[in-house]
């Protein structure tokens, strides 16, 4: 593919717009398919929704108007705020996208009152139809000065949320973009050849849009698809054009202007962009292991993520060596001139690494196996504080307070305690049953009267044809809080096996005190199988790629001392609350329950990128029959500055979402921009060369040593 587009470099590039153009078309024509309600259904309180949707009885969006004093005015005037909650009810029960508007309801302390609005639709559905309740909101308070008039509910806070990340990402783009420039002209000390890895990343990136789009009609999209393709594409775009580029004027150098452009792009196809179609495939098949988490987040992200890492590895070998071949001869002129300058120092650097490089590797070639020692035991002491590792899911109580919705959403429950969260005990039997069903019910509300963690309100409900029944128990607690948690597992345990579980009945509990529960139990259930198919799909991926069961053995142990390192720091940063004025965070004492799972899954396959890369140079040197030392100090020093500098443009647009609001955001970039950090300065300067240098000829076990395969060092001659 690389020699075609080469020898048509015109017809490549052009062919590449073309694709991103009628890969954006067709996303834009079909339309994306986002994931519903029942998508979302996760255990125990999975199946339990299920039975109330059956009867009619699921969740509906709810919007909450709240009315208090206005800040320094002292009590609320209770006449005037009836007034405003009755002029609310009346605008709301005019507009088509509200099902029901409740009656005022005052506060048992006298300082609120708010009016609960329920909209049409599915709850998932609630925040592209709030707009016009918000807007009648604010006319209310126009009307009604003298109090202040709020709203606020999943839905707002659901708009909020999607407001405040699509802001922050932005803003992340605008970093992480001009800092990757200035990372590739640093490499590459030339605009042009800086301007093709963010151009293929960009266009990229459109082009896998418009397909996950295509792809959400087959794996739903859960809203989180084009973060990922932003986060993943920006980092493996920039780091496979960065491989191929920097072999690309490795190979022009040495040819000393005998090769043609077109023959320098076949060479640096045949070494970094095999390296490169490697890499991409392991990325792919690591991420494909998330649709075994049987949750329609990570296969969002799965999807999204091999997507982007797929259309970037075509990228590789199709326009960029068009656009390699155009900027040929221009290069070739720079670097004639520049040649007689410094072709013996770039060479000899090219060979040995840069400084901080030949540094780190000196007490590594003198002893490897002390070197070996203390980098595990330095990654093992990084991992220690995952032994305290607490994963919750995020409840809404987690949101930024920058938004509106949030702020109205902490003085809404301050005043009305009991809709902080709730628990629902839904009943499914036959219709005959409906009166003995309402009694157990009856006797389990009762039961939960007595409960100081539960508020005592009860609401009941019955399906039209009486098969479904729905006890919901209001709890004056946000979801993570113990007395919450502590009052599911007795409701599970205890009143409902006393109760309904004596019945001939389905009986199942969900709320949102449930949901949040049993998410990370169900990722924790799920976590050893995904673990071991990574482990697996590593393994031979490398095996596959070297023929070396010996290396495949080592890649995952040292995957598994990276990931395990980066989150030990993790767990360290943001459990505790040392960190939280650092990187601007508010600490829940836990870490979202998807962000290990994403962090395994996508550091596996990114490190693929690194080890791929630098095996390879060191299989080159193994090949033309260089003792395996040798070959692994040339390979890791030739390889190292280019590894850093796409490790570095990796660290930055990670890095860059730890600044963002949403917290499994900021916990997900910095977990990455740490493995990916530990990953290219500790795993392959220290760990990896130790490994290779104690294990030697056994390293390529049970291949062996083959002479004669061209390479980029083969004489110009044989090449032809």
């Amino acid at each position: 593919m690389a020699r075609w587009s080469a020898g048509h470099p015109w017809r490549a590039i052009a062919g590449w717009f073309l694709f991103v153009a009628l890969c954006l078309g067709a996303g834009i024509s079909l339309g994306g398919n986002a994931a519903t309600s029942e998508d979302f259904r996760i255990g125990e309180a999975g199946r339990a929704e299920a039975m109330a949707a059956e009867g009619g009885l699921q969740q509906r969006p709810v919007e909450r108007v709240l009315i208090t004093a206005e800040p320094g005015s002292g009590a609320l005037d209770r006449a005037a705020a009836e007034e405003a909650a009755a002029d609310a009810a009346a605008r709301m029960r005019r507009l088509p996208e509200v099902a029901s508007v409740s009656a005022p309801v005052s506060s048992a302390d006298g300082t609120a009152v708010r009016v609960d609005v329920t909209l049409k639709g599915p709850e998932l559905e609630g925040r592209k139809h709030v707009e016009p309740l918000i807007a009648q909101t604010a006319a209310v308070q126009a009307a009604h000065p003298g109090v202040r008039v709020e709203e606020t509910g999943s839905p707002s806070i659901s708009r909020g949320v999607e407001k405040l990340r699509g802001e922050d990402l932005s803003r992340t783009e605008m970093f992480a973009l001009p800092v990757t420039l200035v990372t590739l002209l640093a490499v590459f000390g030339s605009v042009s050849l800086a301007v093709v890895p963010l151009l293929l990343a960009l266009s990229s990136i459109a082009a896998a849009v418009g397909l996950s789009m295509a792809a959400s009609h087959v794996f739903p999209d859960a809203g989180v698809g084009t973060s990922v393709i932003l986060l993943i594409g920006m980092a493996v775009g920039v780091d496979y054009t960065l491989f191929y580029l920097k072999r690309e004027r490795e190979e022009r150098a040495r040819s000393d202007g005998r090769l043609s452009p077109q023959a320098v792009v076949e060479l640096a196809a045949a070494t970094s962009g095999r390296a490169v179609v490697v890499s991409g495939l392991a990325v792919a098949v690591s991420s494909a292991t998330l649709y075994l988490a049987d949750d329609v987040i990570f296969s969002s992200i799965a999807t999204g993520a091999i997507i982007v890492t797929l259309v970037a590895v075509v990228s590789s070998m199709t326009v960029l060596p068009g656009l390699l071949v155009k900027l040929g001869q221009w290069v070739e002129r720079r670097a004639e001139r520049r040649a007689r300058r410094g072709k013996a120092v770039r060479a000899r650097r090219s060979r040995d690494g840069g400084r901080v490089t030949r540094m780190m590797l000196r007490p590594v070639a003198r002893r490897p196996a002390v070197t070996l020692v203390a980098g595990v035991l330095v990654m093992l002491a990084m991992a220690a504080p995952l032994l305290n590792l607490n994963l919750t899911d995020m409840g809404k109580e987690t949101h930024p307070r920058d938004i509106p919705a949030m702020q109205t959403y902490e003085r809404l429950n301050a005043a009305f305690p009991e809709l902080k969260s709730m628990h629902q005990v839904v009943v499914r039997a036959d219709a005959g049953e409906v009166d003995r069903v309402a009694g157990a019910l009856r006797d389990l509300a009762r039961r939960a009267e007595d409960d100081p963690r539960l508020a005592g309100t009860a609401q009941l409900r019955t399906s039209p044809d009486g098969r479904i029944s729905l006890l919901e128990l209001a709890v004056p607690h946000y979801v993570s809080a113990d007395e919450a948690q502590s009052s599911l597992r007795t409701l599970r345990d205890e009143h409902v096996p006393a109760t309904v579980g004596k019945l001939t009945a389905e009986t199942a509990v969900t709320g949102d005190v449930a949901r949040y529960a049993d998410y990370p139990e169900h990722q924790k259930s799920k976590l050893p199988m995904i673990i071991g198919a990574l482990l697996l799909a590593t393994f031979v991926m490398t095996v596959w790629a070297f023929r070396s069961v010996a290396l495949g053995a080592v890649g995952v142990v040292l995957n598994l001392l990276s990931a395990g390192a980066s989150l030990g720091l993790l767990t360290l940063v943001f459990q505790g609350t040392w960190a939280e004025g650092l990187l601007d965070f508010t600490s829940t004492g836990s870490i979202g329950s998807r962000v290990p799972l994403f962090l395994l899954v996508i550091l596996f396959g990114l490190s693929m990128d690194y080890q791929v890369f630098v095996i390879s140079r060191i299989r080159e040197a193994v090949l033309r029959g260089a003792p395996t030392r040798e070959a692994v100090l040339g390979g890791i020093g030739s390889s190292a500055g280019v590894v850093t500098s796409a490790a570095f443009v990796m660290v930055t647009v990670f890095g860059s979402f730890v600044a963002l609001h949403i917290m499994e955001m900021k916990q997900m970039g910095f977990a990455l921009a740490t493995a990916v950090l530990l990953d290219a300065v500790v795993i392959r300067i220290v760990l990896l060369p130790s490994i290779m240098l104690l294990l030697g000829e056994r390293s390529w076990w049970p291949s062996h040593r083959r002479q004669g395969t061209a390479t980029a060092d083969t004489p110009l001659e044989k090449v032809g």
